[in-house]
């Protein structure tokens, strides 16, 4: 069954990494009381980016510290599939960038045939920056540069997707532009064979596959424009400025790039003390420093920027946030 081998793909992964970063140890205490629920699927991403280990290391995490819980983390095409996943019932819990989630939430966009969504707001993960990665010599060095260009916009219902083609209308050309649906491990292909002109990607920075591509090919990041960046933010609040950082994949300085939040949403029916129960689990002490050891990203899981974000919390986050955000 294809949840039985996702699940042994997520365990392995996950004991790989862990074996390497902690060695081996027993099993810590279990947190609270038994939960009703007793299997969790976490709606993650592709192969390559921040939400496919994370998911495994969430999945981890569960397993040990919540008595009777099995988990699993599952591939998927990322942000917008994974809103559905949830709002169906189908994933117990979906990692969505933050503007996703808020026109799953709302019906609009890409929702707009499925309408309002019954998902809620977790916690908040990271914010991410929106990558734009050409190689040297290309000749690409702005957005209006891609106009007759090959560009991938990343998977089919993915929240980079959704992004690049805000970026794309918001710079005027979105008609002049060749966009091609790849995966991140597709697209770092394509970009390292001469397929594709350029390559959007949507995480937090540093990731794999630009290291990855690198470690093939010259290539230049492409900085988005503070005018193009502000019209943007005009019309989408939940996007900020940012930057991939100075020392990031070996810059020299920082380079201008469109951040948006990551968040992980659940159900509006999930039982208030499982939601409650969740968050307990994940912010253990221990738990973090786990889900460190797998990607770095997790640095940034701290209960007062946890619980900030545009879609509406869960109830049992709620009272989680209220009794531990100081």
């Amino acid at each position: 069954m294809k949840r039985n081998s996702l699940y042994l793909l997520s365990l392995v992964l996950v004991f790989a990494m862990l074996f390497v970063s902690f060695g081996c140890e027993e099993a810590e205490e279990v947190v609270g009381e038994p939960v009703a629920e007793d299997f969790i699927v976490v709606a993650a991403g592709s192969p390559g980016g921040v939400y496919f280990p994370l998911g495994a290391g969430l999945a981890y995490v569960f397993e040990r510290r919540l008595e009777g819980v099995t988990a699993m983390s599952e591939t998927t095409g990322a942000s917008v599939e994974n809103c559905r996943l949830v709002a169906g019932g189908e994933s117990e819990m979906g990692m969505a960038m933050a503007n996703v989630a808020w026109d799953a939430y709302v019906g609009e966009e890409a929702f707009e045939e499925d309408g309002e969504l019954p998902i809620r707001t977790l916690f908040s993960m990271y914010p991410a920056q929106q990558h734009l990665i050409t190689l040297e010599g290309s000749g690409i060095e702005s957005v209006e540069d891609l106009v007759g260009k090959s560009v991938s916009v990343d998977a089919p219902g993915s929240g980079c997707e959704v992004t690049s083609y805000i970026i794309l209308e918001a710079a005027g050309i979105m008609d002049d532009v060749d966009t091609l649906n790849y995966s991140q491990p597709e697209a770092r292909d394509a970009l390292v064979d001469g397929e594709v002109d350029a390559v959007f990607y949507n995480f937090a920075s540093p990731a794999a596959v630009v290291d990855e591509i690198m470690a093939a090919r010259d290539i230049r990041f492409v900085p988005l424009e503070m005018d193009l960046m502000d019209v943007i933010i005009e019309d989408y609040p939940y996007f900020s400025p940012g930057v991939i950082p100075e020392g990031h994949y070996g810059l020299e300085e920082d380079v201008d790039a469109l951040t948006v939040g990551n968040l992980m949403v659940v159900h509006e029916d999930m039982s208030d003390d499982f939601a409650y129960d969740l968050l307990t689990a994940i912010f253990h002490e221990e738990s973090l420093d786990e889900l460190i050891g797998i990607h770095p990203i997790a640095q940034n899981f701290q209960v007062e920027l946890a619980a900030e974000a545009p879609v509406p919390f869960h109830p049992g986050a709620e009272r989680y946030f209220e009794e531990h955000v100081k």
